[in-house]
């Protein structure tokens, strides 16, 4: 459940239960052991990780030998709280526990009780297990760089679930994207809380751009992502890597989260509402095609008429490709918890639905500029609309669906668009060589 941090963590830990002869299966009736890697950064995520496991009580009352785990931000912010909740479960840990789940999960095997790890401890670096890798099949793959933040923006909890900020060791990360190409990806997406205060702390000597180029030079590799984006930590040389590394994707996710200044203030975020601006005028004079998506909150305490409008005015102003938008909800042990003025939850839906109509319009109009043009798409796999198609997505992170039966997952085809669509785009592919790959560099060879 969640974030991208959490796909790459829960890949570590197929890795870590494979020597007590664990292996995953899509079949949860059938299953000796389920983990549930939980998020906690809205209360709508948490109402799900108990939705989930009130549905397993049957199945453990049914099988009292099944192993039931709960891992992530939930488990390190309730500890024993969950067992109140969901006395079925038997592994309570926390999101510093990761490296010692194969040994939790022998003690629950052996002892037959109960255990809870929340202990803060953790390893110098984010975990990443070498071996086994669990061939998907995918031509994607996240790769985390960094781990924790030291924002402490007034909102979020991730400071006191993930921790500080902790960076890799650069040997580390371009080892595992070395085997990931060998292994088939075609492209990496870089991932951390905060991932362009990637270096600032850990003294690796490499910072994040510089990390960027190193990525750059991986033979065989033929895109680069990442996410997320901090923008008090956009700095000039970071912006410049979208010209400077061609394997680099123009598409960047920066989070504003409110126009206005003033909620800037309350949510301690950083920067103002100017400064977010110069840094989009930057990136699209740096590079004219990047496209740029936000997060945004409505329904912050204290959030007022004049504030709200203020967002508009900067959504409209930006014209962002995408946007994830959020109504505000308590988090526990944040200082906005603790604010007054909270904001109506009638008012909430009002400007999330403002908000989002605003925002739709702005990317059916982006979509509908790409009709007619021939988009580089990264194939993915297979449609989940008609058969014999292909999904994928386009340098600047737009899903592109399309007819074929020939081009295989993790090529770069070129594709024609023909319809637009308020979340995604359909194509044609060019030519009928259009699977035939060019080498290391991304370059596509065409019949004459």
């Amino acid at each position: 459940m969640g974030c991208q941090m959490n796909v790459y963590d829960s890949e570590q830990m197929l890795r870590l239960l494979a020597p007590l002869n664990y292996r995953p299966t899509s079949r949860p009736d059938k299953a000796d052991l389920i983990v549930l890697n939980t998020c906690s950064i809205r209360e709508k995520a948490e109402h799900k990780v108990y939705s989930l496991l009130g549905r397993l009580v049957r199945m453990k009352q049914q099988r009292p030998d099944l192993i039931i785990g709960v891992g992530g931000c939930v488990a390190q912010q309730e500890g024993y709280r969950l067992f109140e909740r969901a006395p079925h479960v038997d592994i309570v840990f926390g999101t510093f526990a990761l490296g010692r789940l194969h040994s939790l999960v022998q003690k629950v095997e052996d002892q037959k009780k109960q255990i809870v790890d929340i202990n803060p401890r953790r390893e110098s670096e984010p975990l990443y297990v070498k071996e086994p890798i669990f061939t998907t099949g995918n031509a994607t793959a996240f790769v985390t760089i960094m781990q924790g933040c030291d924002n402490f923006c007034s909102y979020c909890v991730v400071p006191y679930v993930r921790g500080r900020e902790v960076s890799r060791n650069p040997k580390g990360i371009l080892e595992e994207i070395e085997g990931l190409v060998e292994n088939d990806i075609s492209e990496v997406t870089l991932i951390g809380q905060n991932v362009n205060a990637y270096g600032q702390k850990n003294g690796h000597g490499c910072d994040f751009p510089a990390l960027l180029e190193y990525v750059g030079d991986v033979k065989g590799l033929r895109r680069i992502r990442f996410t997320t984006s901090h923008p008090k930590d956009l700095s000039d040389r970071l912006i410049e890597t979208f010209c400077r590394v061609d394997k680099l994707a123009p598409h960047i996710h920066l989070p504003v989260q409110s126009g206005s200044d003033r909620m800037l203030r309350r949510m301690n975020r950083g920067y103002t509402r100017d400064f977010y601006l110069k840094k989009v005028a930057k990136l699209r004079n740096v590079r004219p095609d990047i496209a740029i998506s936000t997060d945004i909150i409505v329904g912050f305490p204290g959030e007022e008429r004049v504030d709200f409008e203020a967002t508009l005015d900067l959504v409209r102003k930006v014209g962002f490709d995408s946007l994830f938008l959020f109504k505000y909800s308590d988090r526990p042990n944040v200082p906005a918890a603790k604010f007054s003025n909270k904001v109506p939850e009638a008012v909430k839906v009002e400007r999330f639905s403002t908000l989002l109509e605003i925002q739709e319009k702005f990317t059916l109009k982006k979509n509908k500029a790409l009709v007619r043009t021939t988009q580089d798409v990264l194939v993915e796999g297979p449609g989940k609309r008609l058969p014999n198609q292909l999904t994928g997505r386009t340098p600047c992170n737009r899903i592109v669906n399309f007819p074929d039966g020939m081009a295989r997952v993790g090529r770069i085809v070129p594709v024609r668009i023909v319809e637009a669509f308020s979340h995604s785009l359909l194509g044609q592919p060019v030519g009928r060589d259009h699977e035939e790959y060019s080498g290391e560099d991304g370059g596509i060879s065409h019949a004459a």
